[in-house]
């Protein structure tokens, strides 16, 4: 059953603007246990998945806790390793399974401007400051941008559409697991587009809805990440939503985390009645 607090709209693919769509799955949310189920729609002129009905960018807040697990995992610790050898240990678990990193798939550019859009607590502009960029952020979550002020980093607190036009083009612009949560990608691309220099590069990353493992867990499938996830992209869709904003697709790469399929597999237990 829907929380009351939720409403939800039917939209259009935003390719074709029509509502002509195939019923893929449905699922409930299995991140934080919250009520509510979803559906996932392809529409049949374009192949672009997207979840329909949707929850109102003014109510989806609910589906996004404090201890939401990106806003928990970009905080940087002050913890010596003597006080906390367990968070040591998570570490470099983690490290193993996910064994290719965002940060190390950027184009190899002289430091200079760049915006992370959905900075979370401000981990990789962090990372990034320390390289000799100048970096700026944009998070929604008022929790986790503090965390970013309090590190001394300019962070706009909304929504991208809410955020105002940089003093300067950047060089830069990176969303790590961003486009898949936007109510309107395409509009929100071509405000990106805008903001990058002419010679500069925009570098996003996305579960990919092509992949064999969604083919095999399908409803079960940890990155749907149902309601936070919006759209669920494909190559040839993605590529075809970048077109229609003004950018051009230069290169894809493909990153591999264990940690999606071991997890995958815990939800397809847990639907099958086993508990932790």
């Amino acid at each position: 059953m829907l929380p009351t607090q939720v409403q939800l709209e039917s939209k259009p693919c935003p390719i074709c603007v029509k509502l002509d769509d195939q019923i893929i799955l449905t699922r409930r949310d299995h991140l934080h246990n919250l009520p509510g189920e979803f559906t996932v729609v392809r529409c049949w002129n374009y192949s672009l998945m997207r979840t329909n009905p949707l929850p109102t960018p003014e109510t989806i807040e609910f589906y996004y806790p404090d201890d939401d697990g990106p806003y928990k995992q970009s905080k940087i610790s002050s913890k010596s390793l003597s006080e906390d050898s367990k968070l040591l240990w998570k570490r470099l678990v983690k490290n193993f399974l996910e064994f290719e990193f965002n940060q190390n798939k950027l184009p190899d550019l002289a430091p200079s401007r760049m915006l992370e859009v959905g900075c979370a607590s401000g981990k990789f502009l962090h990372q990034m400051a320390n390289r000799g960029w100048e970096v700026e952020g944009i998070k929604f979550s008022e929790t986790a941008s503090e965390v970013a002020h309090s590190l001394g980093y300019k962070v706009h607190t909304g929504s991208l559409e809410t955020a105002p036009e940089p003093e300067q083009k950047y060089d830069l612009v990176v969303a790590w697991m961003v486009l898949e949560h936007l109510h309107d990608p395409i509009l929100v691309l071509k405000k990106l587009h805008n903001w990058v220099a002419p010679d500069g590069w925009l570098v996003l990353s996305v579960p990919n809805g092509a992949s064999w493992d969604f083919s095999l867990f399908k409803n079960a499938w940890y990155s749907l990440h149902f309601p936070h996830h919006l759209y669920h992209y494909t190559p040839q869709t993605l590529g075809t939503i970048l077109e229609l904003s003004g950018c051009k697709m230069t290169c894809v790469l493909h990153q591999r985390f264990l940690y999606d399929l071991i997890a995958s597999m815990g939800y397809s237990l847990e639907d099958r009645g086993y508990k932790n």
